[in-house]
């Protein structure tokens, strides 16, 4: 009977504890979430910074990676490849155009 009496004094007490948690989440919740939302949302300038620079790297790969394949079809067209003449003004305006959208 004692032991019943004490659970039920210090029960009250313990649980107090819990409730007081998750209170305190609940109340908080929406503000965690908001603040989420808008740290998702924005983006701080050295995020951009880093993307932009990641950007211009990428545009500079693909515009060296065309200017290999342009001098390699020119090199064949000076041998006398008309086709590869023709594969290489293509891919010069392929140049430009990659150029026109970096810029």
């Amino acid at each position: 009977m004692k032991a019943v009496v004490a659970v039920a004094l210090i029960a009250p007490l313990a649980l107090t504890g819990c409730v007081a948690s998750a209170v305190g989440s609940i109340v908080t919740a929406p503000v965690k979430i908001v603040s989420k939302g808008v740290d998702l949302a924005t983006t701080s300038q050295s995020e951009a910074d880093e993307n932009r620079g990641r950007a211009m790297r990428k545009a500079e790969e693909r515009l060296g990676k065309l200017q290999r394949q342009r001098d390699k079809a020119l090199r064949k067209c000076d041998d006398g490849d008309d086709e590869a003449c023709e594969l290489a003004r293509d891919i010069q305006e392929q140049i430009d155009e990659e150029r026109d959208r970096v810029m």
